[in-house]
Order: C-alpha cells, then sequence, then structure tokens
C-alpha cells in the first residue's frame, strides 16, 4: 500500500536518567535513519518523541534525592532533550508527558472509554502503609526473595536473581518509606479487558502481519496471545501522574497507570506540534511505526493497540521493528549500576564525533539478537572502517583533484570498461539502500552505503591516477570525474546514518545537500564545479582515548563491588576454651623481601616482642617490600611452623579481605609494645 505520509515515534525514555548507548542502539538511532530517509524522499512526516515523566521509578528517584518528582523530570528532561539535539536525533518534538496538554489529552482519552463502558471496575487487596496513609506500589515494597534469599528484593523484581515477583510473593516485606511492616486493604481500580480484544488481535497480528514483522516481534506477541489475555489495571494509588477526573467516584489519589498513559503521550505531542495532528493518527493513508526495544513490544503490539481499537477512531500501527538490547563490555547494561555509556558523557569526551558512535551502533546494531559495545570495537570501527574507507577515499579524491587541477572538477572523457561497470554500480546503490531501510534492516544498509565508499577506493587504487598524470592528463580527469561523482552520491546516501558527515562533505564538495531520488547519478557535479577545501572527515581515535573509557568502567566496577558488598556469614560457634588456645600478639615488621620465582609471596622478618622470627605472607600483589618496614601487624605466633618454597614460616599475619578482594593490614589504632597479647 502506498502512504500519503508517516507518523514516526520512537519510545518515551523514563525521566528518572541520561540516555545511554543502549536507547540509542535499539531505538533512536534506527528510527532517525529513518525518518532521515523518509525526508529525503519529500514525504509527509512526523517524528515524534518526549520523555515519560509518570511512574513509580520517578517517585523513587525523587525520594532518593530529597526532592519533588517534578524537579527530577525537569532535570532529566533537559539533560535528554539536549543530548538528542547535539547527537542530531531529528525529532519534529520532543516533548513531555507532564505537559498540560498530555494530561488534558490522557483525561479525555480515559473518560471517553469510561463513558463507553470498556473498562471493568475492581476491587482488591494491596499492601497499605499506615504510617504515611499510602497504598504501596510494588517498587516501594522491599523483603527477602523466596528464591535465593536476596534481603533487599522488590514488590516486581528480585535485581540479585533476575526472577519476576509478586509483592506478596515476599518474605517479611517492609515499606520502602517508612520501614514498617505494610498491612493489606482494599482499593478499588480501573481495568482494560484485553481478553475482550484477544480475537481481533490475533487476526490483526497473527494474520495479517504474519510476514512482515520481525520474527522477534511476532513471535513475541503470539507467546502473548497463546497464553491467553486478561484485563489489566489502568489506574494506580499515586499521587504522582495523570490524575482521574474528580467527577468519577471512587477517583481519589489515583492516577493512570503509566502504561496507559505514555503511549497517549504520542498522540499529545503531535496535537502540540501540529493542528493538523488527526491526520497523522485517523487517517488510513497514514502509516504509524513505532520504533522500540524489545521490553515494550507487548505495550506497543497488544495493549497500545487494544486501546486505539477501543477509543474506535484512531489508525493502527503498521509496524513496530523492535530490536533487541545492546549490552556493554559483556555485560547488561544498568542504569542502577551506572553501567553504561551515557550520551551527554560521551558527547563531552569524545566533541565533534557524533557520526562515529552513530556508525558504530547502527553497524553493530541488535537488530535479531542482544549485541555488545565494546570500546575496542568502536575503535576499530572508526580507525579501520569510517578513516580507513570513507575518510580516505573523499580525502584521496579531493587532495588529488585540488593537486592536478587547482579543486576545479575535470570533464570526463572517454569511458574504458572499468569506468562503465563503476558507473553501472554507483547507479545500483540508491535502490538497494532503500529496500534494506524500509524493511528496517539499517545494518544492511549501513554496510551498503560504505560499500559504496569500498567502491570508490578500489576504482581509484585500480586506475592510479597519481602514476599516470604526467603521461595521460586526459585519463586522470575521467578518473577523479567518476571519483567526485562517487563523492556528491555519498553525501547524499550517507545523510540519514552520518548527517554531520554529509554536511561536512556537502562543504567540502560546495554542494546543497541533495535529495535520494538524485542518488545514482554521475553527473550530479557539472565541469569546472570549484570544490570547497579539502578536510579529513573524520580523526584516529588514539590507544589512550579508549583506555581512558575502559578504566571508567573498571573504575565503575569496583564502585559496584564496594557499594554492594555483603559480608560472608559467621563460621559455626566454637567454645571460648578453643578460642583461648590461640596466641596472638602485636608485632612489627623490620624486614620484608619477595620470595624470588613467587608472584605472591613475601620474606618477613617480624618483631614480636618475644623473639624475631621469619614469617611468609601471601601479600606481594598488594605492597611493596620497602614500604611496609615498620607496619604494626597482629600476628598468630603459636601456630606450627611450615616450610613455604624453602623458607620455614613460623606464624601468620591477620589480614582483612576488602570489598575488591585487597588483603589490607589489621593493626592496633594506638601506640602498643610490640608482644602485647590481642585478646
Amino acid at each position: 500500500m502506498t502512504f500519503k505520509r508517516y507518523t514516526v515515534t520512537s519510545a518515551l525514555p523514563y525521566a528518572n536518567g541520561p540516555i545511554h548507548i543502549g536507547h540509542l542502539a535499539g531505538v533512536y538511532v534506527p528510527a532517525d535513519i529513518y525518518v532521515r530517509y523518509l525526508r529525503s524522499n519529500n514525504k509527509d512526516v512526523v517524528f515524534i518523541g518526549g520523555s515519560d515523566e509518570h511512574g513509580v521509578p520517578i517517585t523513587i528517584k525523587a525520594r532518593q534525592s530529597g526532592v519533588t518528582p517534578q524537579e527530577i523530570v525537569d532535570k532529566y528532561h533537559g539533560i535528554i532533550k539536549q543530548s538528542f539535539l547535539e547527537f542530531g536525533v531529528s525529532f519534529d518534538i520532543y516533548s513531555r508527558t507532564s505537559s498540560p496538554i498530555h494530561h488534558e489529552t490522557a483525561v479525555e482519552y480515559f473518560k471517553k472509554l469510561y463513558e463507553k463502558g470498556d473498562f471493568i471496575e475492581k476491587f482488591s487487596m494491596q499492601y497499605y502503609d499506615e504510617e504515611n496513609n499510602q497504598f504501596l506500589a510494588d517498587r516501594y515494597i522491599t523483603g527477602t526473595c523466596p528464591h535465593c534469599g536476596n534481603e533487599k528484593a522488590y514488590g516486581d523484581q528480585c535485581e540479585k536473581c533476575g526472577t519476576s515477583l509478586n509483592a506478596t510473593d515476599l518474605i517479611n516485606p517492609r515499606s520502602a518509606i517508612s520501614g514498617n511492616a505494610p498491612v493489606m486493604k482494599e482499593t478499588k481500580h480501573w481495568f482494560l479487558p484485553l481478553d475482550k480484544y484477544e480475537g481481533f488481535l490475533r487476526e490483526w497480528i497473527l494474520e495479517g502481519h504474519k510476514e512482515d514483522w520481525k520474527t522477534n516481534v511476532y513471535g513475541q506477541c503470539k507467546s502473548w496471545l497463546d497464553q491467553g489475555l486478561h484485563p489489566r489495571a489502568v489506574t494506580r494509588d499515586l499521587d504522582w501522574g495523570v490524575k482521574l477526573p474528580e467527577e468519577i467516584e471512587g477517583s481519589e489519589g489515583k492516577v493512570l497507570y503509566v502504561w496507559f498513559d505514555a503511549p497517549i503521550g504520542y498522540i499529545s505531542a503531535t496535537k502540540e506540534l501540529t493542528p493538523e495532528w488527526e491526520k497523522y493518527w485517523k487517517d488510513k493513508e497514514t502509516k504509524l511505526v513505532h520504533f522500540i526495544g524489545k521490553d515494550n513490544i507487548v505495550f506497543h503490539c497488544i495493549i497500545f493497540p487494544a486501546m486505539l481499537k477501543a477509543e474506535g477512531s484512531f489508525i493502527l500501527p503498521e509496524n513496530v521493528p523492535a530490536n533487541e538490547f545492546m549490552n556493554l563490555e559483556g555485560d547488561k547494561i544498568s542504569t542502577s549500576r551506572n553501567w553504561a555509556v551515557w550520551l551527554h558523557e560521551y558527547l563531552l569526551d569524545f566533541p565533534g564525533k557524533q557520526d562515529e558512535l552513530r556508525y558504530v551502533l547502527c553497524a553493530n546494531a541488535p537488530e535479531t539478537k542482544d549485541n555488545d559495545f565494546t570500546w575496542k570495537d568502536y575503535q576499530a570501527k572508526n580507525n579501520n572502517e569510517l578513516l580507513a574507507i570513507f575518510g580516505n577515499f573523499v580525502n584521496r579524491t579531493l587532495v588529488l583533484t585540488h593537486k592536478y587541477f587547482n579543486g576545479t572538477v575535470p570533464a570526463i572523457g572517454e569511458l574504458n570498461d572499468i569506468d562503465k561497470a563503476a558507473i553501472e554500480e554507483i547507479k545500483a546503490f540508491p535502490k538497494r539502500i532503500a529496500s534494506s531501510i524500509e524493511n528496517y534492516r539499517f545494518r544492511e544498509a549501513i554496510n551498503e552505503m560504505m560499500n559504496l565508499a569500498r567502491l570508490g577506493n578500489k576504482y581509484l587504487t585500480e586506475n592510479e591516477p597519481w602514476k599516470i598524470f604526467k603521461t595521460d592528463e586526459i585519463r586522470v580527469k575521467t578518473i577523479l570525474n567518476i571519483s567526485i561523482q562517487i563523492c556528491a552520491n555519498l553525501s547524499i546516501l550517507c545523510e540519514p546514518f552520518l548527517p554531520f558527515t554529509a554536511e561536512k562533505l556537502c562543504k567540502m564538495l560546495s554542494i546543497n545537500q541533495q535529495k535520494w531520488d538524485e542518488a545514482g547519478r554521475t553527473d550530479l557535479i557539472s565541469d569546472n564545479h570549484q570544490l570547497g577545501e579539502a578536510s579529513l572527515l573524520f580523526q584516529r581515535i588514539e590507544d589512550a582515548e579508549i583506555e581512558q573509557q575502559v578504566q571508567k568502567l573498571l573504575d565503575t566496577k569496583k564502585e559496584n563491588e564496594t557499594a554492594n558488598y555483603q559480608a560472608k556469614p559467621s563460621k559455626g560457634n566454637i567454645e571460648y576454651d578453643d578460642f583461648a588456645k590461640i596466641d596472638i600478639r602485636v608485632g612489627t615488621i623490620i624486614e620484608a623481601e619477595k620470595v624470588p620465582k613467587t608472584k605472591k609471596l613475601l620474606k618477613l622478618k617480624i618483631d614480636t616482642g618475644i623473639d624475631q622470627r621469619t614469617v611468609v605472607s601471601g601479600i606481594a600483589e598488594y605492597y611493596e617490600p620497602e614500604n611496609i618496614i615498620g607496619q604494626r601487624v597482629s600476628i598468630l605466633v603459636n601456630l606450627a611452623s611450615k616450610n613455604l618454597k624453602g623458607i620455614e614460616s613460623q606464624g601468620m599475619i591477620l589480614m582483612a579481605e576488602n570489598s575488591d578482594g585487597k588483603l589490607c593490614f589489621v593493626s592496633p589504632t594506638e601506640a602498643v609494645k610490640n608482644g602485647s597479647e590481642i585478646k
């Protein structure tokens, strides 16, 4: 079907933290590529984005920070919006769900379904904090996980073992607000009867989109439908969110559940953008496409379509090209653990390198399975692909044209078979890349775009204009003319993927950005056209820059280990008489040296106050011998001696193992004499 216009949405990020590369790879880079491609084809398209500013994670963040939820969303909405702007994500509007127009739109939507009788009213028992007079959302309840024994599990999930939970599953539940044991109290909520729409969803998804939806999306939807759908609550007991209309009985203290409220944000943002918003949401000649991550598939493919069907006047999404997850250095990206590459920090650390990250995230996108971002791969893709292939070809072409013809485009002469073959290949690229983009295969598309640069490099290398200029200037003119036409084609075909690079390239070629239907031609730049100054499109990324980023992650990992450290359980009880047999004294290290041919052992001479004795200790990985002379220690003096590496060790010094595994001396904090007993 041919569509008159396009409505493209990208998942609304939670405004309780910044944007990271997982968000970009999964949602925003592919969405932006798709939209830029449509615009290059002169399509009527709106690209809708915004911050999701309601829900329990916002209120928890606010409580932890000692501020209001509004202050939290104001802070992170600003960071997210600015990061997207600097990164080149070309939203037509980036709105927010705390805006008045969104609250009005969401309330109107709820009221329409309520007045039509589409909701089910149910009473249920829910945990309640008596001290704070507040019903508790799942995340406001902590307790012991029944599966792994973690005492800090949440009411919806144990983050230690990953098991999904209900709040009632927890052992010894506690309110995260007061710390008290909650009580069960009756409350009323409104439910959307998803089971009522199961037949429609089966026909629409399983029969209507089996061929065109991605297998991961279709498979997850089928799994949900095969298990059977059930009514789902659309309201919650919270004081932060879109409040229910006061005229509805029992609405006091209730807000719309965020899964119901957030997707309506696409509609309210479009309303904010244009008074003609309805044609983008209610005209059947409009194609609606949602770009999301896999954790949002059920909301955008089952729940939101059921909401749209219930309302009755809206179009349904034509496609929901959800990606899998992007991991970081072999570990799952986690906001709570700060295990991420944050976009706003990347933009500070790598100024002017937006396209380098866009390229890596697209070339390595998790389209069919989870994928991994590593800093070494980022460096390799920049240095070996963007710089060595794309940038190298453009630079060689322009430098040679300036050198031989003062930057003036030479006229093309007689074509040989190599020229004709290159020209035929150039013609094929726009259609190939377009097909990949239109089928949401962005990795394939960007690889095809790079293949055009590879073609240019191959063409230049095979023809070697620098070798024949003195003997065959006319031939060189043809070679450089065709190479310049390849550069012009790259400026068009790379724009959806690398918009900043396209802009630089157009400046170097002294041309305006051209549309997609111009690509494939080899007369894009006319003879005698004066080129701009040649400069490098990409810069080499050095090892030191990458090592700095890797070290930042290692520091984060160490901080997490320290923060999450839990002491080992105590060993079994012993009798006092057993303890009394142990003789621990205060001593001082007076000599220290490494034990040859070992990594861990130091030979120590210790003044115990009783005598001076030799002790072999496995602390060489943590201390240099010369730095511990004079160190006060606690030494077990009545331990049977043992031969270690040919050295008679007469005792053992006591060490404490830190959360990061480092061994630390156990020393008296006050001045005591050597030989003093530790009791």
